[in-house]
């Protein structure tokens, strides 16, 4: 890549069109690029950038469009460059804000990038530019594809920031890696070793899920087992190698011990089952005889019993014959009974009717009776006449009771319509004065308002005016104090420049040998050189303190130039805020709100009160047609009142005359008739009486004659012997019960079988029964045994065949997962073969930094005067910590490795310039070996002493002569003497700017 011009338009700190000629700063090869610090140096390599990548250098936003430009110019880098054999233009400008074409305001115009290309045309024999492309992506994809790298890479090849490669030169291995893996994207080494890991974890998931199948299973079988004996333990996850071949031998074993054991107790099973059927034949022969033996005993029991009970059998036959001898009386019996039973009940409802009667009606017949009853019934009659009239007073009692209410109630709202309306003068005249005061409120709220505004940016401008003061006050004590430092700097300096002045003599005496000719007077011998005086400063002292002078002077004229913009905008602030304080200003403006907000409260009631008076015109109207309303009905209610309560009144009298004590006319009539609803019961009573007794003495008679005539003593007697069906029944039925069951027992007693089962010994069920038991219990115990002893043969077998199935599928599960992990630990560092433990991009990195290394010392040896080279160390780091990014210094004065941040300022310098031009070539070689025509260095140069200076230079100078351009960007005065063409940065109030220098300074 060579630079041929770069054009800046309102970019950064330069505010207008400036134009750098590469082709003149560069026709030596090596140009300086100085200015005032914040001028723009820098800024020149971050247009490049921008040019080339559409981005400046670094992570941190850089402000591109510039503060000082014009507002129609816009922001434009323009870059013409050589890119691996062709010479393209590159223009781009960012996205940025433009004023409107037509009409005001701004409008935001997108990011622009066009390419161009410089071709010969053969038929016109001359060359032209030729558009190439508009498109950001296909630009920026042609221009990466021709440089070979990245914009990190880029900025770190082109550009050589000294800062960072002094932090790189001392920096730890970890923060090495970092740098050098961005520059060689070795990122994809550690995408492999983060593959391996995923692929390490699942192959050991996988395996710790087949491993977990395996140990289920062997559990399992271990459970199924039981208590079987087994000469071997079951395998445990604690050994991973046992889970395979000796868990599959384990298993096998137990299942030819489960069919050993199903073989024995299938025959104690078929022995146990003989037994069991011997002894129930035995214990169903037992238990006949027994049965036999029971029956006989039982029916030679039962019979003794019924032969105890014929006395009882006796009486019962009696009392039989008794009872049908009555039956044939029962009739006559029954009659008598019946006669006398209903005469009781007549006498006891005649007693019951006379008891509600009067004393003077206990000895009075049936016929005197009915009399009185005819006479009562007449007496109601003529008191049932006047009932209408009773409910003609009640209806008249609730008429006066609901006039009275209604005439209360039409009195209340005469009374509350008379008292609104002698309220409702006082109300609108408070609602008239409320209206009066809001209209007043309304016009202060419109002077509060303007006033409150007024006092509001009096305010602002106070705050404003004492922030303006406060900087003021600062800026003049940092004058005061860059003046004082200004003076001593001066003051040193002119001391120096006066001791260096007086002490040139022994100064160019230094310099004399013998035979070479004196530069004061030619001489040739030297025979009394003038001899420095103690701490006499050289020339490096002089013009260190001359650059300090000048930078205390710019710093002065700097703070001055600030002093004076705050005094300007510190007064104007006064104009505008006045005299008064701010602390007034925000008094006054609180009393101002308050005085609003009260005025905007009084205002607001403004249409309250206004609805409010409306409300009350209606409501005036409303209560003066309700007063008039309630006195018309009022009198109208008090007529009704009066002609009722006189009709009321001789009601009255004539119903209490009808009542006779009583509390109603018809309380009259019901006492009346009650009355004689006795008497007529009473009078029935004593007729039904009369006769039931004639009736009762007849049949009573009779029925005595037929006792007698049945050979009873009485009729009492023969009442006594007669028994209701059910007693006949039972009486019949017991005796016949009786009789069958003694038939039935004898002939029991008489079946040869039982008489033959009585003449044997008596049978021994329960030892019959337990010898069966015991049988059936052995048979039980023999069954479950060898069902259980299948059922864990069947098992056993089933899940050995399924743990031999599991061992296959794990088996290359582990293999599997040895090989990766042990790959895996291998390239991340931690496996014991790796002694280095050193991660695969370490490892590449370990190699690039060796060639780093290798291209650095050949710069490096001349710097520092065959003094020092850089050597790479692998070694193994302590305690545990990862290997191969070290760095050690080689001194060859005293023969000893050093640790490279032991190296003074100056040395740091020239050594990280050395990794860095070595990086430089070895990233231009990773990149396909484009040539970088054009390099930058950054600062750095001020920590060196002239002669390593020089050798610095000479280093830089062999770059030039391998045709390569190489710009330094420092503040060294030293540079600018030796270095003839220059590009001179300055800085300004209205922005900075770039001057071509071709000459040498004096």
């Amino acid at each position: 890549m060579r630079l041929h011009s770069l054009t800046l338009q309102a970019f950064g700190p330069f505010a207008g069109t400036h134009t750098i000629d590469f082709e003149s700063l560069s026709a030596d090869g090596l140009f300086l690029l100085h200015g005032d610090t914040g001028a723009g140096k820098s800024t020149v390599f971050a247009a490049i950038c921008f040019a080339l990548y559409g981005k400046p250098p670094g992570d941190r936003d850089l402000l591109l469009r510039s503060d000082h430009a014009a507002p129609h110019l816009l922001t434009q880098v323009t870059l013409e460059a050589t890119l691996s054999g062709r010479r393209l233009e590159i223009t781009r400008s960012p996205q940025q804000t433009r004023p409107k074409t037509r009409g005001t305001g701004d409008t935001t115009q997108s990011a622009k990038t066009t390419l161009r290309e410089w071709t010969h045309d053969d038929t016109l024999g001359q060359g032209r530019w030729g558009t190439s492309s508009k498109s950001h992506q296909e630009i920026g994809d042609e221009i990466l594809a021709l440089l070979g790298m990245s914009r990190d890479q880029f900025c770190q090849v082109v550009l050589l920031p000294q800062n960072q490669f002094t932090q790189f030169l001392r920096a730890k291995a970890p923060q090495r890696r970092d740098l050098l893996g961005k520059l060689f994207r070795t990122g994809r080494f550690t995408n492999i070793d983060r593959w391996l890991l995923d692929r390490s974890r699942e192959a050991e998931k996988a395996l710790k899920a087949a491993r977990g199948d395996v140990t289920s299973l062997i559990e399992r079988i271990h459970q199924a087992a039981g208590d079987l004996d087994h000469e071997h333990d079951a395998p445990t996850s604690d050994d991973p190698h046992a889970l395979t071949g000796p868990a599959h031998s384990w298993a096998t074993a137990l299942a030819e011990g489960t069919a050993t054991h199903l073989e024995r107790t299938t025959a104690e099973a078929a022995t146990a089952a003989d037994d069991l059927s011997t002894q129930q034949t035995f214990e169903l022969t037992v238990r006949e005889l027994h049965q036999l033996q029971t029956e006989h005993r039982s029916a030679r029991d039962q019979l003794d019993l019924l032969q105890k009970q014929a006395p009882r059998q006796q009486e019962l036959n009696d009392q039989l014959e008794k009872a049908r001898r009555a039956g044939k009386l029962a009739a006559v019996v029954h009659a008598a009974n019946t006669a006398s039973a209903e005469h009781d009940r007549a006498a006891r409802h005649e007693a019951d009717a006379r008891s509600s009667l009067a004393s003077d009606h206990d000895m009075t017949t049936a016929e005197q009776l009915t009399a009185a009853e005819q006479q009562l019934r007449a007496q109601a009659a003529l008191a049932a006449a006047l009932l209408p009239q009773e409910a003609t007073v009640q209806q008249l009692t609730s008429d006066l009771e609901r006039l009275d209410a209604e005439r209360v109630e039409l009195a209340a709202e005469q009374r509350e319509a008379r008292t609104w309306l002698e309220q409702a003068p006082a109300r609108r005249t408070a609602l008239t004065a409320r209206m009066d005061t809001a209209r007043s409120a309304e016009a202060d709220i419109r002077h509060h308002e303007t006033a409150l505004d007024d006092v509001h940016r009096r305010v602002k401008a106070a705050e404003l005016r004492d922030a303006r003061r406060a900087e003021v006050a600062e800026a003049e004590e940092h004058l005061a104090n860059a003046r004082a430092v200004t003076a001593q700097v001066a003051a040193a300096y002119i001391d120096i420049r006066r001791q260096r002045t007086e002490g040139m003599a022994a100064e160019l005496a230094a310099g004399l040998e013998d035979g070479s000719p004196c530069p004061v007077c030619g001489c040739c011998t030297h025979p009394a050189p003038a001899a420095p005086h103690p701490g006499q400063p050289t020339r490096a002292d002089e013009q260190a303190a001359e650059t300090r002078h000048t930078k205390a002077q710019q710093d002065e004229q700097a703070i001055s130039a600030t002093l004076q913009q705050a005094r300007e905008r510190a007064a104007s602030a006064a104009g505008e805020a006045g005299d008064a304080s701010l602390a007034e200003l925000q008094a006054q403006c609180h009393t101002v709100e308050k005085k609003l907000a009260q005025a905007l409260e009084q205002a607001a009631g403004f249409g309250t009160a206004s609805e409010e008076l409306a409300t009350l015109e209606h409501e005036q109207a409303d209560m003066v047609h309700k007063g008039t309303t309630a006195g018309e009905q009022l009198s109208a209610r008090n007529a009704e009142y009066d002609h009722a309560a006189a009709r009321l009144q001789d009601l009255h009298a004539k119903l209490d005359a009808a009542r006779e004590g009583a509390s109603s006319v018809a309380a009259r009539v019901a006492d009346l008739t009650h009355s004689a609803d006795h008497l007529k019961a009473a009078s029935e009573a004593a007729t039904t009486a009369t006769r039931t007794a004639s009736e009762r003495d007849e049949r009573t008679i009779q029925a005595a004659a037929a006792a007698q005539a049945r050979g009873f003593e009485s009729l009492q007697v023969a009442e006594q012997a007669l028994l209701d069906d059910d007693a006949l029944n039972t009486i019949e039925e017991e005796i016949r019960q009786w009789s069958h069951q003694r038939a039935a027992h004898t002939a029991v007693l008489d079946k040869p079988e039982l008489v033959q089962a009585a003449a044997q010994p008596p049978a021994d069920l329960e030892a019959a029964v337990a010898l069966r038991d015991t049988a059936a219990e052995r048979h039980t115990q023999a069954v479950a045994a060898a069902t259980a002893s299948r059922t864990r043969h069947d098992n056993l077998t089933s899940l050995t065949t399924e743990l031999g199935t599991r061992i296959q599928r794990l088996e290359p599960l582990q293999d599997a997962y040895d090989t990766v992990h042990h790959l895996q630990d291998l390239i991340h560092g931690t496996s014991p073969s790796n002694r280095d433990r050193m991660e695969l991009e370490a490892y590449v990195l370990t190699a690039r930094l060796e060639q780093v290394v290798t291209a650095a010392n050949t710069r490096l040896l001349r710097m520092s005067d065959h003094r020092y080279t850089l050597s790479h160390s692998d070694h193994r780091a302590s305690r545990g910590a990862r290997s191969g990014l070290g760095l050690k210094i080689t001194d060859a004065w005293t023969g000893r490795d050093r640790d490279t941040d032991t190296l003074s300022g100056g040395e740091s310098f020239f050594a990280s310039l050395s990794l860095a031009l070595g990086l430089a070539d070895v990233v231009t070689h990773e990149a396909g070996g484009r040539a970088l025509d054009t390099l930058f260095i950054d600062e750095g140069f001020g920590t060196l002493d002239e002669d390593t200076l020089h050798h610095v230079l000479d280093v830089l100078d062999s770059l030039r002569a391998h045709d390569r351009t190489v710009g330094l960007i420092s503040h060294v005065p030293e540079l600018r003497r030796r270095i003839t063409n220059r590009l001179h940065v300055r800085k300004s109030a209205s922005g900075s700017t770039l001057a071509l220098v071709t000459e040498a300074a004096d």
